[in-house]
């Protein structure tokens, strides 16, 4: 399991990113690293700058080195562009597009609900956050979970995405359902990073 010691909102605020709704008011408020440093200068290597990078789209995914290298792997095998694929590759992850449909506030969130066996997967309860959704597969809460608090608010809009849900779901909030109707396209994915610096930090 990735390491969560690390406050959010400190973590937030070190990579320049907003991770859940709650440290975006603290991160407007303090828009530098924690600590008694975190306003003074800092000098950065390209080492460091690629580094940063590669924290930061791990943070958004919430997933281990191990696994952001394994996506890695099978990024650079597909066609295109590494980088691009790399983000697609991780997009596609089971708890990634829970959060993307609105049925999880947070990424966070979202890894609970399918660790504690809340989802399934064209009717097969998965557990795995990394199980990779392929397009057509019909994601929906279980049943027996529907009636839990979280899964009310989301039925009722309450952790929908500020903007438009993205174009490669067809998501059905009553039904708390979603289905995956295509791969998705880089510039769709609501993501902060530049993915080039992390093909050059695993290239080096």
């Amino acid at each position: 399991m990735p390491n969560q010691s690390r406050p959010k909102v400190k973590k937030s605020r070190a990579l320049g990113i907003a991770l859940t709704p709650k440290a975006v008011k603290y991160f407007e408020a303090r828009p530098y690293p924690p600590g008694e440093h975190g306003r003074g200068r800092k000098q950065n290597s390209d080492y460091k700058v690629r580094l940063l990078e590669k924290q930061r789209l791990r943070a958004q995914y919430d997933i281990s080195e191990r696994q952001m290298a394994r996506a890695y792997d099978r990024a650079k095998k597909a066609e295109g562009k590494t980088g691009e694929a790399l983000v697609v590759e991780l997009e596609r992850r089971l708890d990634a597009l829970v959060l993307r449909s609105g049925i999880a506030k947070t990424i966070y969130q979202a890894r609970q609900m399918v660790v504690h066996g809340h989802i399934e997967v064209d009717g097969r309860k998965v557990d795995k956050p990394s199980f990779r959704v392929r397009p057509d597969n019909i994601v929906m809460v279980r049943e027996r979970s529907r009636d839990k608090h979280p899964f009310q608010v989301a039925r009722e809009g309450g952790y929908a995405p500020d903007g438009e849900t993205p174009r490669y779901l067809q998501v059905n909030l009553k039904a708390l359902a979603f289905r995956l109707d295509r791969d998705p396209n880089r510039k769709e994915i609501p993501v902060i990073c530049d993915e080039q610096l992390v093909v050059e930090y695993y290239a080096r």
